[in-house]
């Protein structure tokens, strides 16, 4: 949720935001009234609940006809606080719905939509490669990724990684688990079902809404990113901050994918589940701007490990989520479509998720103030794309990346499987 106090203090800066992401800006003043409306009945409220405790004092010290006023009063006053702390209730919960609509204010994202984005650099050279083949043919050579058997199993955008797919997952993400302990981030495994407000907290029931899998008989969501448990770890707690506070989440992860039918179905690219290591940080507000390169920089050099070329964009205000404010992701060259695909992400989402999810740190003079977080992909179950397509070799093989080849037995070369 936005700052209250930065709407009533300038509310044609969040109109200005809401405009730049292509978003409504009746919801801002929306949000003014529903603000206005809830102080007003708590006023309301406050003020005959004092006259009732005043009347009570005054009802032990009277006698005769004043007596009789006072209780005849007394009665009138209960009628009216009842119905005031109903008005002050709903006013608080209409509150509660007009400023879960508003989106973050954005912070020095380029203006325009999805195809707005600004690319900052190009990293590494694309492999030439006559004829590529794309992930999916290479990964059935090598008997990695089997669609046809998670099809059979699961439905569609469902897949098995076997062999050598399993094992270059596995290793990529405990290779990003490695290079995130040696920077001081906490390693967590964490819980892949939440609760509804750990997912509201994170502001995934939003526009998204319909990507999200639920579990109506518990009440529970299954997560499209572990983004959403590290967020709510903290939740109702005040953090001692002396620095930020870094967690490497590893997850697997669940989309429905609504919407998206018909477009990249096939292979690995768009499915319904897949693995993660996600970047998480609670840090002072002050302090956002500077982790946010930190985390893009840690995402950079995960790249540079599995040796793949590619680009890093500054993403366009009309395409960021509800709760960021600014965005880079990084997208790796993928042969087989001539172009660049997204596989990691990064966002400052200020104190948006923390003032929804009640986390708060202590400041210079022991006064709570809401944290600011942020998170960003380390490595994803779409790193193996480009990873086979960069690396094939025109006899069928794949090279595998130094930084990878610990973690399948020292081989450096993956052949196909005849």
């Amino acid at each position: 949720m936005i700052d209250l106090r930065l709407l009533r203090e300038d509310p044609d800066l969040i109109r200005a935001s809401q405009r730049l992401r292509g978003e409504s800006t009746e919801l801002v003043d929306a949000l003014l009234r529903a603000d206005e409306e809830r102080r007003a009945a708590t006023q309301r409220f406050e003020t005959v609940r004092a006259e009732q405790k005043s009347i009570g004092k005054d009802v032990a010290k009277a006698s005769g006809e004043q007596r009789a006023a006072l209780l005849a009063r007394t009665k009138d006053l209960a009628v009216e606080v009842k119905a005031a702390e109903a008005a002050a209730s709903e006013a608080e919960q209409a509150l509660k719905r007009a400023h879960m609509a508003v989106s973050n204010v954005v912070e020095g994202a380029p203006p325009g939509g999805e195809d707005d984005f600004v690319v900052l650099r190009e990293v590494g050279d694309i492999p030439r490669i006559e004829v590529p083949k794309d992930h999916l043919e290479i990964g059935e050579t090598l008997r990695a990724i089997d669609t046809e058997r998670g099809a059979k199993v699961s439905g569609s955008r469902f897949y098995f990684l076997t062999g050598v797919g399993a094992l270059l997952q596995l290793g990529m993400l405990q290779l990003a688990i490695q290079q995130a302990v040696e920077h001081g981030f906490i390693p967590s495994i964490t819980p892949t079902l939440v609760r509804p407000e750990s997912m509201e907290g994170t502001g995934y029931l939003g526009a998204h809404a319909s990507e999200v899998y639920r579990l109506e008989a518990d009440d529970l969501y299954l997560v499209g990113t572990s983004e959403v448990a590290l967020a709510a770890y903290h939740s109702n707690e005040i953090l001692d901050l002396d620095g930020p506070r870094r967690y490497a989440g590893w997850s697997s992860c669940y989309r429905r994918e609504a919407g998206s039918h018909g477009k990249d179905v096939r292979g690995i690219l768009r499915v319904h589940q897949f693995d993660k290591v996600e970047m998480f940080s609670f840090c002072r507000p002050e302090d956002a701007a500077e982790e946010h390169q930190r985390l893009l920089a840690m995402e950079e050099e995960m790249l540079a490990k599995v040796e793949i070329p590619y680009r890093v964009i500054d993403v366009a205000a009309g395409d960021l989520g509800s709760s960021a404010v600014r965005k880079f992701d990084c997208e790796a060259w993928v042969p087989s479509q001539g172009r660049y695909r997204e596989v990691t992400s990064t966002s400052n989402t200020t104190t948006f998720q923390a003032r929804r999810l009640n986390i708060r740190y202590r400041d210079d003079n022991g006064k709570p103030q809401t944290v600011a977080t942020l998170n960003g992909t380390l490595a994803t179950t779409r790193w193996l794309i480009p990873i086979l397509e960069n690396h094939q070799q025109p006899d069928g093989s794949v090279r595998v990346p130094k930084a990878l080849q610990p973690f399948l037995g020292g081989r450096d070369v993956l052949e196909p499987v005849r």
